[in-house]
């Protein structure tokens, strides 16, 4: 399977807090900044990215607990090509909402300057 078809995938499969957290960011909802879900940049698929900042948004459940070397070395790469990257374990979606997305919104403040 392409990395393409790959996110296609994930997308039509999205677990309840993706969806969530998509909920508050489609549709340009947030500071007016579009966002994507599921999208590849080679060799990944990330969760969540707006381009246009080069920000990534990741969420973690309990199977990123076994795999830290692999999501650090991931948040390497992506950081040399340029990208922030923003981590948020799922039970912060679910029990921390507003304050996931208050983290996220300062975040693009500090990029946008």
């Amino acid at each position: 399977m392409t990395l393409t078809n790959q996110a296609r995938s994930l997308r039509k499969n999205q677990t309840d807090v993706e969806q969530r957290l998509w909920q508050q960011l489609r549709n340009r909802r947030l500071l007016n900044h579009k966002f994507r879900r599921q999208f590849p940049i080679e060799p990944y698929i990330v969760d969540f990215v707006c381009l246009e900042l080069k920000l990534i948004i990741e969420l973690d459940g309990g199977q990123h607990a076994d795999q830290l070397d692999y999501d650090q070395h991931r948040s390497q790469y992506l950081g040399k090509k340029g990208f922030k990257i923003l981590r948020f374990w799922n039970n912060e979606i679910i029990e921390n909402n507003e304050g996931v997305l208050e983290t996220i919104r300062l975040a693009i403040l500090d990029i946008t300057g």
